[in-house]
């Protein structure tokens, strides 16, 4: 709840009004100056509108603050950096709040769009977590990207010295594109330390002598190949070891808390030995009434209950109480339920033979003969248009294949039922797509009639059928994803996927964050920097690439205007296109241009936040992830593979890694605790 709080309080106006638009509040209106193509539909907000939602939520962080200082009292709240800095936070969104009603929303500056990702880590513990391990993470990194400076700074010299400027003006190509000065040399430099100015950024000297090469192949071979490397290889190793402390930490709390609840539970159940020794047991009915009162996710309680009551001897010692509890560590493995009985031995036969796993395999190969067909359809039709086009024999494919899969989708709900049809997720999968494929074919039946020689594909209903049967294909194409599943490498690759989606949030959080914050210094700082020329303004010309007054490679001369800061989606946009590195120093030779040299210093850094700082940390998350489930799946059969995605957490990937604390250390750190005093 209190992130979609804090993602509302993100909606607000991204685009401020242009002199002698007419406009002095932010609002999301396109650039003006943009063509048709390139604008999007006006979105404005009245003054107040937003400001509410604004407030109510800030009403609801101050009440959050509020409970949480009063439930763990001055002495803590003190203590707490998070809790001092959401006062401070709440506070100066307030002041800034009212700045801009007094001012009727027609303010410069919103220094509180800076404060929203605030909200979002300080509500989650894992992010704060993720954060205090990059921070410890820093200072190694910033010794290798220190070094990587070094490298730079010095074949910045080498290189100035190397192509300076020469007597013969021919020969000057070099020093006039790339290395007339300091700055234009780091940026030549520091782009082919990406790669993406290569080799384009040699030619000029490569064309006058093939040993200049050498140059350029050192440097990008020492700084590329090697620094950077090492700098991904130092990010793995030191986040994943602060990772590491952290759930060693967690580990702790966790076996201190058991600990003590099985002390608690002692006494409740009158088993009075000495504190400390090792024949300390609880009671399994204690246990028992425990667990139908705690809150916990039910299969967990279940599966803790079932354990206990194996106890047959009514206790429970200390060591197997604390293992109850590693079914916490686990995610539900979901059961298949029986198939139907039958009671005809003609359907018992037919249920054993629909049921079995060549029914799947047969179904991919048709799914995959499918496949080809479009294909082949579509190569034999790719320069044709839409007018010459005869998509008979196309639709009259799609129907026979269709209708394979309608009734492979039947036979198998016979065969498992329909709970245990459902209760596999490629079935779930298969079975929507088909529903899907069969109301599209209904729909083209019934506008079209059924397939017959010379199809018009261009005859318009509700939609075209050309454009009716692209649909039919394309969800025919995504359904052939079922053979994941079933092949053994590409089931531990797509499971490795979904437990990176349901572990790594907080990373992904964090990221998100920075996009923001990014997003919001890029709009202040260069909203309308750029604008397109006069003769550029008809869409038609500003969606080609060509513009033969620009330079070659130019900002300008490819067609690049969509990507700017002038509104908050466009700057995500713009930023993603920096991250992959493709062509990024277009961008930031063009906006040095438009405003000043010192804007390099955004992207620089946006590039070694994004680039080399999260790039390389998801890369060695991926690696630890997948090194785990590898390592698990040379003994697993397919289905094995699959359940797997159930179980992996951030926790069992560490585990063999992760310390468990001793008994004397837990009775110790017990008998230290300020708030536990047990009267035994």
């Amino acid at each position: 709840m209190v992130l979609l709080l804090a993602l509302a309080m993100g909606v607000g106006r991204c685009h401020r009004g242009r002199p002698g638009t007419g406009l002095h509040r932010e609002t999301l209106l396109p650039d003006p100056h943009l063509g048709p193509a390139l604008q999007a539909a006006p979105l404005g907000a009245p003054c107040g509108l937003t400001e509410s939602v604004e407030m109510a939520c800030l009403v609801v962080f101050a009440l959050d603050l509020a409970v949480k200082s009063y439930l763990i009292g001055w002495e803590e709240f003190r203590k707490n950096k998070w809790l001092i800095a959401y006062i401070v936070v709440i506070a100066g969104s307030i002041i800034d709040w009212t700045l801009s009603m007094s001012m009727a929303c027609d303010e410069n500056l919103r220094i509180r769009r800076l404060f929203r990702p605030f909200f979002l880590l300080q509500n989650s513990s894992l992010m704060k977590k993720t954060l205090k391990c990059l921070k410890r993470t820093l200072p190694e990194i910033a010794s290798v990207i220190l070094l990587l400076a070094l490298h730079l700074c010095l074949f910045t010299m080498f290189g100035m010295l190397l192509f300076a400027r020469g007597e013969n003006s021919e020969e000057n190509g070099e020093w006039e594109t790339y290395f007339k000065d300091l700055p234009q040399s780091l940026s030549s430099l520091l782009v082919l330390l990406t790669t993406a100015n290569n080799p384009d950024v040699m030619i000029p000297a490569y064309s006058l002598n093939r040993g200049y090469s050498v140059f350029f192949i050192l440097f990008s071979g020492f700084g590329t190949y090697f620094l950077m490397n090492l700098l991904t290889a130092i990010i793995y190793n030191q986040f994943r070891g602060y990772l590491l402390m952290s759930i060693q930490t967690s580990i702790l709390r966790r076996r201190l808390g058991i600990r003590a609840a099985f002390e608690v539970m002692c006494c409740r159940g009158q088993v009075k030995p000495s504190l400390g020794s090792h024949v300390e047991q609880v009671q399994v009915e204690v246990v028992l009434q425990v667990m139908r009162l705690v809150q916990m996710k039910s299969y967990c309680r279940q599966a803790i209950i079932v354990k206990a009551q194996q106890h047959s001897n009514g206790y429970i010692q200390g060591e197997a109480f604390q293992k109850l509890f590693d079914e916490l560590d686990k995610d539900r493995i979901k059961e298949h339920p029986p198939m139907p009985a039958y009671g005809s031995p003609v359907l018992q036969k037919m249920q054993v033979v629909f049921s079995h796993y060549f029914v799947t395999v047969a179904g991919n190969a048709v799914a995959l003969a499918n496949v080809i067909c479009i294909c082949t359809i579509l190569v034999m039709d790719s320069n044709k248009s839409i007018a010459e086009r005869d998509d008979y024999y196309l639709e009259a494919i799609n129907c026979f294949f269709i209708v394979y899969y309608l009734l492979e989708m039947v036979l198998k709900i016979f065969a498992f039922g329909w709970r245990g049809y459902l209760s596999y997720r490629s079935n779930i999968f298969d079975g929507l797509l088909t529903v899907l494929l069969l109301v599209f074919q209904i729909s083209i039946f019934a506008t079209y009639r059924l397939p017959y020689p010379q199809w018009n594909p261009a005859t318009r209903g509700f939609l075209s059928l050309w454009e009716m049967v692209r649909l039919v294909n394309m969800l025919i194409v995504f359904r052939f994803l079922r053979i994941i599943p079933n092949i053994k490498l590409m089931a531990l690759v797509a499971s490795t996927l979904v437990d990176l989606v349901k572990n790594l949030r907080a990373f992904a959080g964090i990221l998100l964050v920075v996009y923001y914050v990014f997003a919001v210094l890029g709009i202040w700082l260069f909203q309308g920097a750029i604008t397109v020329p006069p003769t550029m303004r008809n869409s038609s010309t500003i969606n080609g690439t060509s513009n033969s007054t620009a330079a070659c490679g130019s900002y300008e001369q490819l067609g690049y205007w969509p990507n700017n800061f002038d509104d908050f989606a466009s700057s995500l946009v713009l930023l993603y296109n920096i991250m992959v590195v493709n062509n990024w120093q277009v961008f930031m030779d063009a906006y040095s241009r438009y405003t000043s040299e010192w804007s390099k210093v955004y992207f620089v850094s946006w590039w070694l936040t994004s680039s080399v700082m999260w790039v390389n940390l998801f890369v060695a998350l991926i690696l630890e992830n997948f090194i785990y489930k590898w390592d698990r799946s040379h003994a697993c059969s397919v289905a094995d593979v699959e359940r797997t995605g159930y179980q992996t957490t951030v926790q069992l990937m560490f585990r063999e890694h992760v310390q468990e604390p001793t008994e004397e250390e837990l009775l110790t750190k017990l008998q230290q605790h300020p708030h536990l005093h047990l009267s035994r």
